[in-house]
């Protein structure tokens, strides 16, 4: 009964949300143009107490250090030294948009060796690269580790993920994206969900917002806006005028699960045909009771172990052949399936059977 329960609040719960209100077209689509560029360099992190690399087991940590020491004047040929206070690092940016130089973005820094802990090291200077191989950016700083370790002879315990953690505003940028963004004459909103529904909402909301035609429908993932059409002053003008616009975008009917947590969503336009449902299930158990058997005192012989093993087979009652009538809407729907009074995971595999039969009418996606 309580699985019952929790199941329809949950499935009843995405069916409100479907009917949330419209959608602005910022929340919608990807301008053409407007977009972000991945960073990646790799680095040194220093100062950390006694929980950095092994270098006998990362060699690339000793190399690294060894060119940073010789850049700043440092003859350490022929040296060999094992801190245990240093490590390699693998650090990541999103450089946005219209980012100008001097201006800053976080940063990711990751441990790529063995090294126990980020927390309370500081990353040294770090060149950050793009897809190009130009340096874009440069990282250093403090790192804010995400979790603790503590360890003693016979236990450890690990909170967290302290071997990965973020430098806020770490970064600083050196290089702008060559991007003329004022001589656009036209720019594609990408859909990031296509749908020829809500592209052609998205186009009609445009034109009926400028009261002109300035968008068209180029196919289910994208809309072109003429600039010219807008008479805005810029592209820059022309999308403050179309981002905000309101749109009330169309889903396509989906039944998502979780196995591990015994999840359900279903979206609100999710259908199902009349179906007959039959569920049990079948427990095969296997007990091992070995016991010793001894000779008697001051007799000759050796204690044997002989095994007892008990075996039984459980059969669940199951639901018999239960009919699940067809729904026109996703209270329905609900309604049908909780009348098979099974729990949320047994359910996972009932909705995979109907999908399978041809009587689920939506996209079943498993996690």
């Amino acid at each position: 009964m309580i699985a019952r329960i929790l199941l329809a609040g949950l499935i009843a719960l995405v069916g409100l949300s479907a009917q949330a209100a419209p959608v602005r077209i910022k929340d919608l689509v990807e301008f053409d143009g407007v977009r972000g560029n991945d960073l990646v360099g790799y680095g040194l992190v220093v100062g950390l107490n006694g929980t950095g690399d092994g270098l006998r087991n990362a060699p690339f940590t000793e190399e690294i250090m060894s060119t940073i020491l010789e850049r700043l004047g440092v003859n350490v040929s022929g040296e060999q030294f094992r801190p245990k206070n240093v490590a390699a690092v693998l650090v990541t940016a999103d450089l946005p948009p219209f980012a100008r130089t001097g201006s800053r973005i976080d940063v990711t820094v990751s441990a790529i060796g063995d090294a126990q802990s980020l927390l309370g090291g500081t990353l040294i200077m770090t060149p950050l690269n793009a897809a190009d191989g130009q340096i874009y950016a440069v990282s250093q700083g403090t790192v804010i580790a995400g979790g603790a370790t503590a360890a003693g002879e016979a236990a450890a315990i690990t909170q967290g993920v302290p071997t990965s953690g973020t430098i806020p505003a770490g970064a600083r940028v050196e290089r702008e994206i060559d991007f003329d963004f004022t001589k656009l004459s036209s720019i594609r909103l990408a859909l990031r969900t296509p749908d020829f529904t809500t592209a052609g909402r998205i186009e009609q909301a445009i034109n009926g917002s400028l009261k002109r035609s300035a968008a068209v429908m180029l196919d289910a993932g994208t809309v072109l806006v003429d600039i010219g059409a807008t008479r805005a002053p810029s592209p820059a003008h022309a999308l403050q005028q179309i981002e905000n616009i309101t749109v009330e975008p169309e889903r396509r009917a989906r039944v998502v699960v979780d196995q591990r947590s015994g999840t359900i969503v279903m979206g609100e336009d999710v259908r199902i045909s009349r179906v007959a449902v039959s569920q049990g299930g079948l427990t095969l158990r296997v007990e091992e009771a070995p016991i010793a058997v001894q000779p008697n005192p001051f007799a000759p012989g050796e204690t044997v172990i002989v095994p007892r093993t008990q075996v039984g087979i459980e059969q669940e009652p199951g639901i018999g052949l239960a009919e699940v009538p067809s729904g026109t809407s996703l209270s329905d729907v609900v309604a049908g399936l909780n009348a098979l009074g099974v729990a949320p995971r047994d359910m996972i595999d009932i909705l995979k059977s109907i999908k399978a039969a041809g009587a689920l009418h939506a996209d079943f996606i498993v996690q």
